[in-house]
């Protein structure tokens, strides 16, 4: 029991302020539902903006320092570190979001998340022990960045047209073919073109993409308002 004239703890109500109507709780409801939607969202423009630098920047640096590159005086073994710590980078910002994203989230919607995190994995491993494999049976020296780089874009594309299918992503979907074209042109044009073919079209993809997301993610936020 209340008493008369004494404040209530009813929700909506602070003091002596009149309770919420329907349309102002709907609209607080809707506000904190969006404050939790984008405390949680992967930021895909980020994702795709860290691995646009590192194909971009990594590729065109072992590109510019490889056999028939264009000469800087850079060492190839500096290139190679280079590209190398720009992928480590892009993985950690990659794993960052989705462990951002996976706080307080239960249910089939974690399940299917972790099931394709885990798909990047088991796919790398397996390209890796395949590339190991065919090495082994005595591949030309002049083929093995075409087999590493071609094998690692064919999972990557495949890996991106499920995750636009298991998302309803036309743009993840759209990069995933978009990196099995790439792919196949490194191929075609040979060492040590494929690594400027990666560079300009991957990463260039890779930032297009990023730009989308962006600007798909404003117009998100300005449709809210």
């Amino acid at each position: 029991m209340v008493a008369d004239g004494e404040p209530t703890d009813r929700p909506g109500t602070t003091g002596d302020e009149p309770p919420l109507s329907p349309e102002e709780s709907l609209a607080l409801i809707d506000a904190q539902r969006v404050k939790v939607a984008r405390s949680l969202a992967v930021d895909p423009a980020l994702i795709l903006g860290a691995w646009g630098v590192a194909w971009t920047v990594g590729f065109g640096a072992i590109y510019l320092t490889s056999r028939g590159g264009i000469a800087t005086g850079m060492p190839a073994w500096v290139a190679g570190w280079t590209a190398g710590a720009l992928f480590l980078a892009a993985t950690v910002v990659s794993f960052g979001e989705q462990v951002r994203r996976g706080r307080g989230v239960e249910g089939p919607s974690q399940r299917i998340a972790a099931m394709y995190g885990w798909s990047w994995l088991l796919a790398f491993a397996g390209i890796f022990a395949f590339c190991l494999a065919v090495e082994n049976q005595g591949l030309p020296p002049g083929l093995s960045p075409l087999l590493w780089t071609g094998s690692s874009l064919l999972g990557v594309g495949l890996l991106y047209l499920a995750g636009g299918m298991l998302w309803d992503s036309r743009l993840q979907y759209g990069l995933g073919v978009w990196v099995l074209v790439t792919g196949a042109a490194s191929v075609a044009v040979g060492f040590p073109g494929n690594f400027a073919v990666l560079a300009v079209a991957g990463g260039g993809g890779f930032l297009v993409a990023a730009v989308a997301a962006r600007g798909r993610r404003w117009r998100s936020g300005r449709a809210r308002m």
